[in-house]
């Protein structure tokens, strides 16, 4: 209920209790399948921490050169900042209302870049004076910014899912350049450059991986072999082998750029395992959000409104 009234749902006091029991007892969670876990040689600790906001929903973890953890505030329109060090939390409150803040990026100066999943536009936020510059999309069908990423040289790049386009900003001009994949409803998600510069997302409404060419803009999609395949992230390698996340299937797959061949395997907790985030740690695939410049996991727990750093040890 915190997370309906935190995104603009205007509940009279009086009846939020009754809502409340309503819900809790005509829409039970659902249970997840059990994990397998699988013996292994590293060790983690886990610590969590509480976000200020209840009902904020927390999401889309980065960590940053200055050793902070930033998340997402997608129910409250804010951005967060904590120390993992001292625990302390500062959130920093968005321009536009109900943005719908989601992928999280830094750039060089610091500063921190957001998708407005609901708001339209791709947002920078000082982190020294809290001060916001946003941009537009210059589409008005755009209305989805999802996940974005840096390339090598300084360009933004992210993707729009449900408006199935790819978008590319220059920083220093605020130009934004919206290319549309060839296959239609695609629906964009992952994205992740590589040592060349070439940008890769996943194509979460297909069966396909998508790789735009950063001098042509041309975009040339890599279909996998099940059609029932749904990739939802993605990471690369030092070697510019292309890995994701099959969501639907649940299995782990692999793709080969130069060739096209394409290697997978399935998820040890089964096909309703759903993988989600993936992560290169060492050219070590692991299954996460994000993580630290330690090679450290971030985990955004939205639902119990918490931040997560599992450390990772041989």
């Amino acid at each position: 209920m915190r997370m309906m009234t935190n995104h603009g749902l205007s509940i009279p006091p009086d009846q939020l209790a009754t809502m409340t029991a309503y819900l809790t007892k005509n829409f039970p969670e659902k249970g997840k399948p059990a994990g397998v876990v699988i013996p292994g040689p590293a060790k983690v600790s886990i610590k969590a921490w509480q976000v200020p906001t209840p009902g904020s929903r927390p999401h889309d973890p980065l960590a940053t050169a200055d050793g902070s953890l930033w998340y997402t505030g997608q129910m409250n329109n804010v951005l967060g900042r904590l120390d993992p060090k001292t625990g302390h939390f500062k959130e920093y409150p968005l321009k536009t209302a109900h943005s719908g803040p989601h992928g999280l990026d830094e750039d060089k100066d610091g500063n921190i870049w957001y998708t407005g999943n609901t708001g339209a536009l791709i947002g920078k936020l000082d982190p020294k004076t809290g001060a916001v510059t946003e941009y537009k999309m210059p589409d008005p069908d755009v209305k989805d910014p999802h996940t974005l990423i840096f390339d090598q040289s300084g360009i933004l790049w992210f993707t729009a899912q449900n408006a199935n386009r790819v978008g590319r900003l220059d920083p220093k001009t605020g130009n934004i350049r919206l290319l549309t994949p060839p296959t239609p409803k695609a629906r964009p998600y992952g994205m992740a450059t590589n040592s060349k510069g070439a940008v890769f997302f996943v194509e979460f409404g297909t069966n396909k991986v998508g790789r735009v060419d950063p001098k042509t803009l041309e975009i040339r999609e890599y279909p996998l072999p099940d059609s029932a395949s749904r990739p939802r992230r993605i990471t690369i390698t030092s070697d510019d082998i292309v890995w994701y996340t099959d969501f639907s299937r649940g299995y782990l797959g692999r793709l080969d750029p130069s060739t096209g061949m394409v290697t997978e395997w399935p998820s040890p907790s089964g096909p309703k395992s759903e993988p989600y985030g993936i992560s290169a740690i060492n050219d070590v695939i692991w299954y996460s959000e994000s993580v630290t410049r330690n090679g450290d996991f971030v985990l955004a727990n939205s639902l119990v409104n918490a931040v997560t750093l599992v450390k990772i040890s041989n």
